[in-house]
């Protein structure tokens, strides 16, 4: 199935407050675990608005990109850019392999059929809902490799990573920030800055695969509605950093793998 047959030129009608709201309560959600909330936009797309799959994935993938270039300054600030800057070879090793894995992704998302393509996501996002969990109920250490396995891991686990990013229209962070911490040991903080500057890239290769096949119909079509999901999207994320430690993780962690385990079923259900 090609593009055109997978994408809905859908125009949303939600009025703006809506619009808003729903991507500043995906935001805080996301802000509260230090992520973007992408991988929770994405059902809300396609469940409350009424995208199709593909159309869902492409906004998806323009707010997530809105959200990193909004949090990759605030990144910079926080620690200094000669530290990040040091460790390029981290980021060289990933993109190697996430820049092949976009153009893959994105190239397969634009020609499976739109059934497929729903259970797909429904699969991935169980996937992601085990990262959540793993990455933040356990304490990360580091594997330790040696430097002839760290390369080769690197590059295929980056492939896995922009192949999923470009599928699910995700920044990829989830996925970075632990890859990063466990092949090739950094810490946290650094390896949040690190997974920002490997999704940037990452997502702009994707963004050119995608708009080979017209795939960008639905942002022309949408610009007011994409315009003020970011906006929401935005202040959530900033709303939900200020809240970050306020809720447990014990409670918020299994709540937010719930929400994405139910909304895996109906994508996967979905006609």
């Amino acid at each position: 199935m090609t593009a055109e047959q997978n994408l809905v030129p859908l125009r949303a009608t939600h009025s703006a407050p809506v619009v808003f709201g729903a991507g500043a309560a995906i935001g805080v959600l996301g802000g509260m675990i230090g992520l973007g909330g992408a991988e929770f936009r994405l059902p809300l797309l396609i469940s409350l608005f009424g995208f199709a799959a593909l159309s869902a994935v492409i906004l998806n993938k323009a707010m997530s990109l809105v959200v990193v270039l909004t949090a990759l300054p605030a990144r910079l600030a926080a620690i200094p850019a000669a530290d990040i800057a040091a460790r390029w070879p981290v980021a060289v090793n990933l993109l190697a392999g996430s820049l092949l894995g976009a153009w893959a992704g994105a190239s397969w998302a634009v020609r499976m059929r739109s059934a497929t393509l729903y259970k797909v996501l429904a699969a991935l996002m169980v996937f992601m809902a085990a990262a959540l969990v793993l990455t933040h109920t356990t304490t990360l250490g580091t594997l330790d490799l040696p430097l002839w396995a760290q390369v080769p891991a690197g590059v295929a686990a980056g492939f896995g990573i922009g192949v999923v990013a470009a599928i699910m229209g995700v920044a990829g962070g989830e996925l970075l920030i632990p890859t990063i911490v466990l092949f090739f040991g950094e810490n946290i903080k650094t390896a949040g800055s690190l997974s920002l500057l490997v999704s940037l890239p990452t997502m702009l290769v994707a963004f050119a695969r995608y708009s080979r096949d017209g795939s960008f119909a639905v942002l022309g079509a949408n610009r007011r509605f994409a315009v003020v999901l970011a906006a929401g999207s935005v202040a959530g994320a900033v709303l939900g950093g200020l809240l970050l430690g306020v809720f447990p993780d014990a409670v918020l962690i299994p709540l937010l793998a719930v929400i994405l385990l139910v909304s895996a079923v109906k994508l996967a259900r979905h006609d």
